[in-house]
């Protein structure tokens, strides 16, 4: 049997992250890093960390519940990726993404619908993140713009949408790293859910706003109308703001950046160091990215990914 690889795209999130756990919807938009996984049948397993194991028993138990006929070999696996871990642009959920559709292939011998490596994929984000909403292995293995909503584990709307973002959106975007946060994802959620869980009235009035938000967005997007799109971005950066997942640091460094463009989050989040990555509209791009060079801050160029999952080799 030959070596089996698939690579999936990281994602930014363009609107309605945390409220997406609550049933609302968030605008999701794949991007040009990738992450790939390369198995190769072995005469034993060896696994590269402690987590992997964990993650193949996923796939097993996956399987198991397909009722399918389960070849289990041994192999040898390797990783690569060009992703910045840690930093809200779903390496995680590239990585799940990567695994299922491998082992699905390898203890199978066939290959699997992109709809079930989702499946398979999203059990093992939540191992990642407890309450993870879905939206990251969706994106990881559709790619392209992705509307998603999940009311119900059993009722989800996963729509790849036909738009792409106009070039003169994608001219004036970059993505600015604030830095690693000191949470992980999942502690950020489960912060907002205490949060909730507080004042669910308070909560809900603000989730609320960031649906209105993100669905203004993709209207900003269908007009390719750029000053509705910077708006509403500002709108949600100000609601993300209000739910304690943005970190002092990062509001200084916004506030400090505001002559350049406008931004927000994207992702999980911070609130006591950094907060990871933010999409930032710039006015005039090499204004600002000349100084995000002399205040020594990196930056990605944003670059949107219509290839999701795909099979290498």
């Amino acid at each position: 049997m030959k070596s089996i690889q698939y690579s999936a795209p990281a994602k930014v999130i363009i609107s309605g992250e945390h409220a997406v756990v609550y049933g609302k919807p968030a605008l999701v938009c794949a991007i040009n890093k990738r992450l790939s996984i390369k198995f190769t049948p072995a005469k034993k397993t060896i696994y590269i960390d402690d987590i992997f194991p964990k993650l193949e028993r996923f796939v097993l138990d996956f399987l198991k519940l397909k009722k399918e006929k389960i070849n289990k070999i041994e192999y040898s696996y390797s990783v690569e990726s060009s992703i910045p871990m840690g930093r809200g642009l779903g390496s995680s959920a590239a990585y799940c993404a990567c695994i299922s559709a491998g082992l699905l292939e390898l203890f199978t011998g066939r290959e699997w619908s992109k709809e079930e490596i989702n499946m398979c994929a999203y059990k093992m984000e939540k191992y990642f993140h407890k309450n993870s909403s879905g939206v990251d292995t969706s994106t990881s293995v559709m790619g392209g713009l992705i509307y998603y909503r999940k009311e119900f584990e059993f009722l989800k709307t996963i729509s790849s949408l036909a738009i792409k973002i106009p070039k003169h959106f994608i001219d004036s975007l970059v993505l600015i790293d604030t830095g690693k946060p000191v949470e992980t994802t999942g502690e950020m959620v489960q912060s907002v859910g205490a949060l909730y869980n507080k004042n669910s009235k308070k909560m809900e009035i603000i989730f609320n706003e960031i649906e209105k938000a993100t669905k203004r967005i993709i209207v900003s997007l269908m007009k390719e109308d750029l000053s509705f799109f910077i708006d509403n971005i500002k709108e949600n950066q100000d609601l993300l703001g209000q739910i304690g997942v943005v970190s002092e640091k990062t509001k200084i460094l916004l506030n400090d950046l505001k002559t350049y463009g406008v931004g927000k989050i994207t992702g999980g989040g911070g609130k006591i160091d950094s907060s990871g990555y933010i999409l930032f509209l710039c006015k005039n791009k090499d204004e600002c990215i000349r100084q995000l060079e002399k205040k020594s801050i990196s930056y990605l160029q944003f670059l949107p990914s219509y290839t999701g999952l795909i099979k290498e080799l």
